[in-house]
């Protein structure tokens, strides 16, 4: 093969992101958020005017401009779905503010107008997000690969046109073009944006490759065994995708009966003006009555007993470091009774630390002797696990010697010449060539004892005689077990665990935080995170799934609700999840799911005093006769009472009680 097919690139910075270049929709790229924002100031504008007694020419016209500008897409897609024999909230909020402007409550019917108006333009913004994110996702990919021809010589053609059978070169630093197996070569390959791993995974001859994975320092051949569109990135994609297409609708709970309650309230508002006027009524007592009858009856209270307590719940939780992407979002995480987790970077912080420092009998080395001897030899080297030694030495205080005649080898380890002694730092199963002596046989006990219990194994050799051995481990978040017991309190029923992490180190892991063998999952490809999900919905259950990665986002678009670690977590994971907990707070969770529940609560606690004064009111209206002004008056004090009510979320105290809520 030509020698320079295998050279190292100069520059392989650019490739060492797990996640995928940013793609981003601007906000006022959206018509739907321009058309928002000139409600927004138009309003702004006009309302000083109008409260520093301003005439009425000076702010009228802008209150119109912004009832048209925030105002008529909600009233399109109302006749839109009136012309298909369906009446709709926003249509009937439409002609609740056109009816508050007639008789003189101009500013509450603006009011009205930029609420709505502003949340269409927040649901358009975080569609077009989610979908940068599934775009920005075949990124990992890389666009171009290196095919090899029978000969031995090399082309770079697009990563599209690869099919099965061609053979691709993937030098150090690059990113694979396309699913397939190693024919020749070893390196080690960091999978995490497909499986989750916290550390790369050593490849040789014979073993599977993802397209997006990145490659460490060795040269690999590859063998294309799917075709691009077939490959496991493009699966997560297309899943993504399908899982946000099917998912269920969602709905606020009083969203579940407008359409009933619309109908209802257009045909009463006819039948109060039309069967007085039938009966020999005059025309204007009628009107009159018949719009005093549609303010009362106007869903504005109920829309705030809503909507409130869900806001005040969502300001609340961002303030503790866990945001939340909409009112729907915060409604449904209250109704969750099935947990699963993701591994690495969920219940872990996501990074290899050391663990375990076990010096040999006979070495003559301390614990921090040995851990100094180790850093230095790994100093130069760019593996994970050599970076996670050094941080160590780091952080411990520990001098580190110069060393020279460094040399790396892809799956073994590294050597080094250091204080005159060769020292070799790498795999136990390939630095220790089955010599029976003492030190050998020891040195393997240490470090079978150290992967029994789910840790990585690093040993280290001073002039090929074993001298020590050290354990690396990705670290165990410390909130992670009681986030777990909370959330068994919670749901009633033990978190699952779903992992591409291999079964011991899942197992492992499970066992320190309290979840059950039953309930572990490891293994798992992105697909199967999914099937996991489903297959819990398809008893009943409402899941949670809480993950950070690219291989999660499947999984976290198709269950009910799906969180997000902010700190680590990939942009697809980002833009996918329902909630990000912004400051990687585990134990988190357990609280806004609480915080949620309770907002719930007051929800129905608002719809029954919503009920009890609009149906007042209107038995006033039918069997009486309700003045117009004293109407309006109660229908506004009614909107104030359940909106006040609603804001009690906003306090401290509530989170307090949230946190008690979990323990």
């Amino acid at each position: 093969m030509p020698s320079d097919l295998i050279q190292r690139p100069e520059r392989t910075a650019p490739a060492v992101s797990r996640t995928a270049p940013r793609r981003r929709t601007r906000v006022l790229a959206l018509a739907e958020a321009r058309w928002a924002t000139a409600a927004l100031v138009l309003f702004l504008v006009a309302l000083p005017f109008q409260l520093t007694g301003a005439p009425a020419w000076s702010w009228g016209p802008l209150y119109a401009a912004a009832y048209v500008t925030g105002g008529w897409e909600p009233a399109w897609a109302g006749l839109t779905a009136l012309r298909e024999k369906t009446l709709d909230v926003d249509l009937l909020m439409i002609v609740a503010a056109i009816g508050a402007a007639s008789i003189g409550q101009v500013m509450d019917g603006a009011l009205l107008i930029v609420i709505f108006a502003t949340s269409g333009a927040l649901e358009a913004l975080a569609t077009a997000r989610t979908q940068d994110a599934v775009r920005g996702l075949l990124d990992l990919a890389p666009a171009t690969a290196t095919r090899l021809d029978v000969d031995g010589s090399g082309s770079t053609v697009p990563t599209g046109d690869l099919v099965v059978g061609d053979t691709v070169l993937v030098r150090p630093g690059e990113r694979v073009g396309a699913d397939g197996r190693v024919l020749t070569g070893a390196s080690e390959v960091d999978q995490a944006t497909i499986t989750g791993e916290p550390l790369p995974v050593a490849k040789e001859a014979g073993d599977e490759v993802f397209a997006g994975t990145l490659n460490g320092t060795g040269a690999l051949r590859i063998r294309v065994e799917r075709d691009a569109s077939d490959s496991v990135i493009a699966r997560i994609v297309a899943m993504v995708e399908e899982a946000s297409e099917t998912k269920a609708p969602t709905q606020l709970f009083i969203e579940k009966v407008e359409q009933r309650y619309s109908l209802g309230m257009v045909a009463a508002t006819l039948a109060v003006f039309l069967v007085p006027l039938a009966s020999g009524a005059d025309l204007t007592g009628s009107l009159l009555r018949a719009m005093t009858f549609m303010i009362v009856a106007s869903p504005c209270a109920v829309v705030l007993a809503t909507m409130p307590p869900l806001l005040s719940a969502i300001a609340n939780a961002g303030r503790h470091g866990v945001l939340v992407k909409s009112a729907v979002v915060m409604e449904r995480l209250g109704q969750v009774d099935a947990v699963a987790l993701d591994k690495t970077g969920t219940l872990t912080e996501g990074t290899p630390r050391v663990t375990d420092i076990r010096p040999l009998d006979g070495s003559g080395l301390t614990e921090y002797a040995l851990l100094a001897l180790a850093a230095a030899a790994e100093h130069p080297s760019e593996h994970p696990l050599a970076r996670a030694v050094v941080d160590a030495a780091h952080t411990r205080g520990l001098r580190i010697a110069g060393m020279r005649d460094f040399a790396s080898t892809p799956g073994v380890g590294v050597r080094a010449t250091v204080d005159g002694h060769t020292i070799a730092v790498g795999a136990p199963a390939r630095l220790l060539y089955g010599d029976d002596d003492t030190d050998t046989v020891r040195a393997a006990k240490f470090a079978a004892d150290l992967e029994d219990g789910g840790r990585t194994a690093v040993l280290v050799l001073r002039d090929s005689v074993p001298v020590g051995v050290l354990g690396i481990a990705d670290r165990l978040r410390p909130e992670a077990a009681a986030t777990v017991a909370a959330l068994t309190t919670l749901t009633g029923g033990t978190p699952m665990l779903l992992t591409g992490d291999n079964p011991r180190a899942a197992a492992r892991l499970a066992a320190e935080v309290g979840i059950t063998g039953d309930e572990v999952h490891a293994g798992l490809l992105p697909q199967d995170k999914v099937e996991a999900v489903r297959r819990l919905e398809a008893r009943g259950r409402k899941v949670l799934v809480i993950g950070d990665g690219v291989n999660d986002a499947p999984a976290l678009a198709a269950a009910h609700s799906g969180i997000a670690m902010g700190r680590a977590g990939s942009d697809l994971a980002l833009e996918t999840a329902d909630a990000v907990i912004v400051r990687d707070e585990l134990a988190t969770v357990p609280k806004v799911i609480a915080l949620s529940r309770a907002a719930r609560r007051l929800v129905i606690q608002n719809l029954a005093i919503a009920a009890v004064f609009i149906s007042g009111l209107v038995v006033w209206d039918l069997a009486g006769h309700l003045p117009l002004p004293l109407g309006v008056l109660g229908h506004e004090g009614s909107t104030v009472i359940v909106g006040l009510n609603g804001l009690r979320l906003l306090r401290d105290t509530a989170w307090t009680r949230a946190v008690q809520n979990t323990q």
